[in-house]
């Protein structure tokens, strides 16, 4: 059972009683919201109302947005809930993560660049009370991972680097920054760790591969070193950690292996029993593919809870997994001994930051509090601080370069290293998020206010690929462009219009250019990247005009895994006009006659969201709920049973 006088709860009789006595006052429906966070979709209070008084959530998301509306919306949240509503942000890099004029202070990367424990400590001072000021109670930071491959896309620059030893003190430092902030919560991620496996569980899965005593004196020893300092929560990778999931339960097969937020041999014996964690637990987004592609989304839902988590990440459709859910809970799915202990971790860290004290008007700041609190001038002198002492010289051979000035060096030729371009980067920026100047250019121009002849260092191959490119958009001058355009305020869905012609845009809109071939996205959406030479110009999906191809490609099959499954990667084809995208594939093995196609129709203009056409052929295929509906940014989602005689594993198509 859960210790409510031991950490990180710590809490009086009173307050055990609030935890107690509230439980017992719950209908099943109350019970069942208290378990949900939700990413919030509009700011509209009806919306927001009917969240709280509908779904009774245990906790809140929501995208970045500008201080003031952020702060409303949560007034607004708090307003309606019954019981006090946890709602998070993503600090963990600066309270630009809490709200969009918000201080970024440093990324993980570079804080763990400098050296400086002090530095990680007052990212998460500084950061959480930026967040405080505008409502929210609970931070999902520090990101706890440590990156042992460079090829991984998901972490990046989020962690504070490879060294175990100080990841586990800037993390403890973050948390103990954080903790100076009465009524804020820590919650750590993303357990049992990221950063070695090269795949982004969004897109597919991600498995741990260190052994128990590798994992323990790395990984294991930076949680324990947070729960140890009374950490208030974890977030859930879905990250499989099978060598420790072994050693917990011999009996597991490879086909059974379950990422963390769906094992509880990580989630209840790891970490509640040899951790010793009795926080609260939440998982990681439930729309990621290594989650997802491990069982039905109805046996997915309650799986998670009795796995070990307390809380689960998002709805897909909000009837549908609530009620999904409650079935569970009224059917015994869910015992009512694991729900009472799942809300008395939830309920007990509401206590513990003192929700269940204050009165409505008082669980977010005045409007008044945001004057001051954003963008103090010793946020900003800290984030210049961060900046200057991260900078790392790794090597000095030739003593005499340094100083590099304009009357030494009057010409100077930039080499832009580019990352692996996959997984959630691509992503984004098929769906128009992002984008910008690369870093390579902001030096050039850095370099050029001071004096330099600088340029940036274009390769041979990228030269005629460009040049291939042009030769093309000559030939096929007439292109459909599907521009992003933001709807009226009313709502934050994105309305889509079609223009005839790129070429028709007005002086300073939108500059498009086909993209490269190594510029397609290959990842869940048949769109090609966008580009625009004017500043707030919109985004813009590109679809380039290209003869009809000769025969369908191939499915390409890639091991990502030596002992598991198998991904299948799509080849894709566009039809001459642009008004339609299809990506269509078979299965690589002799003898399997598995396809598939997906088509995107685009409406005229001013018409609904493009239609998604699926054909499927050569095996039982079932439409998993909530997926594949019309929608520019829907996902497609299909459970397909195995082949008799193919060796692929036809997991997840997206």
């Amino acid at each position: 059972m859960v210790d409510l006088k031991a950490k990180p709860y710590c809490l009086p009789d009173e307050d055990v009683r609030w935890v107690e006595e509230t439980i017992a006052g719950m209908t099943p429906e109350e019970k069942v919201g208290q378990l949900f966070f939700q990413l919030t979709a509009s700011q509209d209070e009806n919306y927001l109302r009917e969240l709280m008084e509908k779904y009774h959530l245990g906790g809140c998301r929501y995208n970045p947005m500008p201080g003031a509306a952020v702060q409303q919306q949560n007034r607004t949240l708090q307003k309606y809930a019954k019981v006090p509503v946890f709602i998070a942000c993503n600090t963990e890099a600066g309270g630009d993560g809490a709200c969009a004029d918000g201080t970024n202070i440093g990324s993980g990367i570079k804080i763990g660049a400098t050296r400086n424990n002090d530095y990680a400590y007052a990212l998460g001072k500084m950061a959480n009370e930026e967040a405080a000021a505008i409502g929210c109670n609970m931070a999902f930071a520090p990101v706890c991972d440590i990156h042992y491959n460079w090829e991984n896309t998901e972490i990046v620059t989020r962690a504070f680097g490879n060294d175990p030893v100080r990841v586990a003190q800037m993390s403890k430092a973050y948390m103990d920054g954080l903790h100076t902030i009465p009524g804020f919560a820590c919650t750590a991620k993303h357990f049992p760790g990221n950063g070695l496996d090269f795949r982004d569980a969004h897109l597919s899965n991600n498995v741990n591969t260190f052994s128990v005593e590798e994992w323990d004196k790395t990984y294991g020893m930076v949680y324990k070193t947070l729960i140890d300092g009374g950490l208030d929560a974890i977030m859930g990778g879905h990250i499989m950690l099978p060598e420790y999931a072994r050693a917990i339960n011999p009996a597991l097969k490879d086909e059974d292996m379950m990422p963390a937020t769906l094992s509880p041999e990580i989630m209840t014996t790891l970490l509640r029993g040899k951790l010793g964690f009795n926080g609260m637990v939440v998982t990681d987004a439930s729309h990621m593919v290594g989650m997802t592609d491990r069982m039905t989304r109805r046996e997915m839902l309650p799986a998670s809870i009795n796995a070990g988590c307390d809380m689960f990440l998002f709805f897909n459709d909000p009837d549908e997994d609530f009620n999904t859910m409650l079935d569970a809970y009224k059917s015994g799915v869910i015992s009512e001994a694991r729900m009472t202990e799942a809300l008395t971790r939830i309920l007990g860290l509401k206590a513990h930051l003192g929700l269940n004290k204050k009165a409505k008007e008082a669980l977010v700041p005045a409007p008044e509090v945001l004057a001051g609190a954003l963008g103090k001038e010793e946020y900003k002198e800290m984030h210049k601080a961060i900046s200057r002492d991260c900078i790392t010289l790794v090597k000095y051979k030739d003593r005499d370069v340094l100083p590099i000035t304009p009357e030494r060096y009057k010409r100077i030729m930039i080499v832009h290293v580019k990352g692996a371009e996959s997984g959630m980067g691509m992503l984004m920026k098929a769906m128009g998020m992002g984008g910008g100047k690369n870093p390579a250019e902001m030096l050039k121009e850095r370099l050029c206010e001071k004096g330099f002849d600088a340029f940036i260092y274009e390769s041979p191959l990228d030269a005629m690929i460009i040049s291939k490119n042009r030769s093309q958009r000559a030939k096929s001058p007439t292109s459909t462009c599907i521009s992003r355009a933001r709807t009226p305020s009313t709502t934050s869905f994105p309305a889509w219009t079609l223009s005839s012609r790129c070429a028709t845009f007005p002086a300073g809109g939108p500059a498009l250019a086909c993209p490269r071939a190594a510029e397609r996205s290959p990842g869940m959406y048949s769109s090609c990247r966008w580009s625009s030479s004017a500043a707030g110009s919109p985004p813009c999906w590109r679809t380039c005009p290209r003869p009809a191809p000769t025969s369908t490609p191939t499915m390409q099959s890639r091991p990502l895994s030596t002992r598991w499954w198998t991904t299948l990667w799509r080849g894709r084809t566009r039809s001459r006009g642009g008004t339609r995208s299809t990506a269509s594939a078979a299965c690589s093995t002799p003898g399997c006659n598995f396809t598939f196609s997906v088509t995107h129709k685009f409406p005229p203009a001013g018409g609904p969201s493009p239609i998604v056409q699926t054909v499927l052929k050569g095996s039982p295929v079932k439409k998993l709920p909530g997926f594949g509906r019309s929608g520019a940014a829907a996902p497609l989602l299909f459970c397909i049973k195995d082949i008799p005689g193919c060796k692929n594993k036809h997991r997840p198509v997206i």
